[in-house]
């Protein structure tokens, strides 16, 4: 089954390399030559396919996920008390940069990587505490209301997709990942434009940065169903246990995504105060 969710698109090719792994039987000519008959578990004079230790389960899913919220709620606090104020900027700009680099590796990675995943919460947690740290400066209280806004957000967005309220279709799946490509290349552009001093006014506090978070902020939400939706696929396909973790670092992705845009948008209405 293929896959369009940009944080979780090889799970399906896992699961069709691990099916092909552990189904087709070598025949004296080899995988799959001519007039060799491929043999299946359950034909009868069939060899037994060997077992996968383990399979990927919502469980498995849930208990992933919650650990890496915990490994990045500890980096950011330590980040946040131990980072002098004095290297504050370079620090989050650094821990942004090695942060999306992992990212991206572990997106387009072939194969689960456990170590890995733990590495981009650790990193991610740090950028996280930094940003943070500057937001709660500058307002007191504001990170607790994104804290329980963006928990909030996901726990609604949960149960709509439980009650098929929302649906992943086709059609929806394709949509949002042009949408999320034309957010990310609006959002590099503008970085790269600050950087030199432009200001578009999309992180202004004017009306259009506030339209414009709003606009992020519904993006991030429904990017959740992406994710249930392939955790939902990768249950049913039989994945292998570790790619809990891919699936995990997909949510965690999202949740960090919204929270820095509730941060964001949160601010924009205190800054007179």
């Amino acid at each position: 089954m293929k896959t369009s969710n940009p944080v979780l698109a090889r799970l399906g090719q896992a699961a069709e390399r691990e099916r092909s792994a552990g189904y087709a039987q070598p025949g004296p000519y080899g995988y799959g030559q001519p007039g060799v008959p491929q043999q299946y578990p359950g034909q009868p004079g069939s060899p037994v396919a060997p077992k996968v230790s383990g399979t990927m389960t919502l469980d498995d899913v849930v208990v992933k996920t919650v650990t890496l919220l915990a490994i990045l709620g500890v980096s950011a606090a330590a980040a946040w008390i131990l980072v002098p104020d004095s290297v504050l900027g370079v620090a989050w700009i650094g821990a942004a940069m090695v942060g999306l680099v992992l990212g991206l590796i572990i997106s387009f990675s072939r194969v689960a990587n456990p170590a890995l995943v733990v590495a981009y919460a650790i990193v991610e947690g740090a950028f996280v505490g930094l940003v943070s740290k500057v937001y709660e400066t500058a307002y007191q209280g504001i990170v607790l209301q994104a804290v329980v806004a963006t928990f909030g957000v996901f726990f609604v967005m949960t149960i709509l997709y439980k009650a098929r309220v929302i649906r992943a279709t086709p059609k929806f799946v394709k949509g949002m990942i042009a949408v999320m490509a034309g957010l990310f290349a609006v959002m590099l552009i503008n970085l790269v434009l600050a950087l030199f001093g432009v200001n578009t006014g999309l992180r202004d506090g004017s009306p259009l940065a506030i339209g414009f978070s709003l606009v992020c902020i519904v993006v991030a939400s429904l990017s959740f169903v992406l994710s249930f939706k392939e955790v939902e696929d990768g249950v049913r396909m039989g994945l292998p246990a570790r790619y809990s973790w891919t699936a995990a670092f997909g949510i965690v992705v999202s949740l960090v995504w919204l929270y820095l845009e509730m941060l964001r948008l949160i601010s924009y209405f205190q800054g007179d105060d």
